[in-house]
């Protein structure tokens, strides 16, 4: 039954569409994987506002960090609000 339910649901994301992952966006799964899965928060499901905020103060050293700060400052304005709006509009993997 549980095998079942899981084929189902996997079928059913799979024919959802998905909206274009913009460029850069993929490497934040490198750290940032679902929520609960690691150290590091998980990102899908957040506020768009939020996740962009937080690249501009670890772009502009107003966020203290160990890598974030190199990692910001490597997209502009515009690919750090398509990544943060893409992760945003990722609700079905959103945190619980």
């Amino acid at each position: 039954m549980t095998t079942r339910l899981i084929l189902v649901a996997l079928a059913v994301l799979a024919a959802a569409p998905a909206a274009a992952q913009p460029s850069g966006a993929a490497s934040c799964s490198g750290c940032h994987a679902a929520a609960g899965a690691g150290p590091v928060p998980g990102l899908e499901g957040r506020p768009a506002a939020e996740i962009a905020a937080a690249m501009a103060a670890f772009r502009s050293g107003e966020r203290p960090a160990t890598v974030m700060d190199r990692i910001a400052k490597g997209f502009t304005d515009e690919e750090t609000r398509a990544i943060a709006d893409w992760l945003a509009g990722r609700q079905d993997h959103a945190r619980p």
